[in-house]
């Protein structure tokens, strides 16, 4: 009993180990960007604002901005306080070199961070750019950096002040406010905000817009695809004279990359000289003009989930076709000698024993109808007024032409769950009884 024990658990040890490289290629490939992007949705992360283009748990400092507006700053001051013979003035600048240089100080008393100014003084005298970031910014005290803005913040209000007051230094005065407000804004604040930016867009009209549209394309688009696909895949199912050809034929469509088929079904549409759109509007009457299919919301639409639907169908009828092979004749003949004619065939024998092949191809589909991108993205860009707008368009629009990678992170989030959150439901309700089948 013993020498059985451990034969089983060696053996479960072993499954282990069989699947481990599995998990491990999961965990990189899905689960480790979709943490990083949920680490990045924490921040006000954005790549055009250089206060907020590293993510910070903590104040941090830009010694190259710092340093460099350090050099000018006393040297600024002294000069006014030299040139002027007004004793108000005179106190003033006195007092705000005076506490400029107690801050600055109080930073440099720590050796390295002293080190760390010196070498980037070398690299500004011989104009070198300063790329490292750990030489580049300096993580400080939270209290200090608030405490050294709001001093600079009050030191850019006064000499502002007094360059509306001044009328021969007005201009000298207001250099130096612009200067410290400079220095000011190289004290970088933490943009850790947490779940802020998710609380932003779950009240963000635009993204439930987006992501209507995504569910009305996938819903419909695989509705149709579905139904004309198991047409298509019986029709070329059954033996006739030139099935290879005719099913070679079939899959055209889906052989064309995506956005090749776009362009080619925007030349179509076009409300000038597009024949589709002719056709549909003067000839079938099923649109009310030509220009409707482009020009608007409702129009845009339809072009989509029709390009779509002629685009991914062929692929939906190759899943099925694969499913309908599996299928034996022998059943077919035994329900025609018990008198069952073609629909009882369809319903009794054909459509149960193709539901994993359906499973399969709803699910692989739905999957990526939800997560369309190219195909709206070349045809409507999202448009006209984000009425095709899918909820991966409208991400790629807030990570790289905004260059907002917090927010874009957090509407990337939202997609996998979206995605997670499909896949279990159709494993859960719709597959069900076959997965239980098969285990009993």
């Amino acid at each position: 009993m013993t020498m059985k024990r451990r034969r089983q658990l060696s053996e479960k040890q072993l499954g282990y180990l069989m699947i481990l490289p599995s998990l491990i290629l999961v965990i990189l490939v899905i689960l480790w960007p979709v943490t990083q992007s949920f680490w990045n949705s924490l921040f006000d992360y954005r790549l055009n604002d250089p206060a907020r283009s590293q993510k910070m748990l903590n104040a941090h400092i830009d010694m190259e901005r710092y340093v460099n507006d350090q050099y000018y700053i006393p040297n600024q001051l002294e000069s006014l306080e030299n040139n002027t013979s007004n004793g108000e003035i005179q106190d003033t600048i006195e007092q705000i070199r005076t506490g400029i240089n107690d801050y600055h100080e109080e930073l440099v008393s720590d050796p390295e961070v002293a080190e760390k100014v010196d070498t980037i003084n070398e690299m500004l005298n011989n104009y070198e750019p300063v790329n490292d970031p750990d030489l580049k910014y300096l993580q400080v005290d939270n209290d200090f950096a608030n405490e050294y803005r709001d001093t600079l913040a009050g030191y850019e209000e006064e000499l502002q002040q007094l360059s509306e007051t001044s009328d021969n230094q007005a201009e000298a005065l207001s250099q130096a406010s612009e200067l410290i407000g400079s220095t000011k804004e190289s004290i970088l604040k933490s943009n850790f905000i947490g779940l802020k930016n998710y609380g932003k867009y779950l009240q963000d009209p635009r993204m439930w817009g987006a992501m209507w549209n995504t569910t009305v394309f996938t819903v419909v688009s695989v509705f149709f695809e579905l139904i004309i696909g198991l047409c298509v895949a019986l029709a070329i199912n059954r033996a006739f004279k030139a099935r290879g050809l005719f099913r070679a034929s079939v899959l055209i469509p889906w052989a064309i990359p995506t956005a090749v088929s776009a362009m080619m079904w925007g030349f179509l549409y076009d409300g000038q000289s597009g024949i589709v759109a002719h056709y549909f509007a003067n000839i079938f009457h099923i649109i009310p003009d030509d220009s409707w299919l482009l020009s608007t919301s409702d129009g845009a639409m339809f072009s989509v989930i029709f390009a779509d639907i002629w685009k991914t169908t062929p692929y939906m009828a190759l899943l099925i076709l694969a499913g309908l092979q599996t299928i034996p004749g022998s059943l077919y003949e035994a329900s025609e000698v018990d008198g069952a004619g073609k629909i009882q065939q369809f319903f009794k024998i054909t459509l149960p024993l193709l539901k994993s092949a359906i499973l399969v191809a709803l699910l692989f589909r739905t999957l990526d109808a939800f997560r369309v991108f190219d195909l709206i993205y070349v045809l409507t860009g999202g448009g006209p007024a984000n009425g095709t707008e899918s909820i991966s368009i409208y991400a790629y629009k807030t990570l790289f032409a905004q260059q907002n990678f917090g927010e874009g992170s957090v509407l990337s989030v939202l997609v996998f769950l979206a995605v997670a959150l499909i896949s279990v439901l159709y494993v859960k309700l719709i597959g069900s009884d076959l997965f239980e089948g098969r285990t009993k």
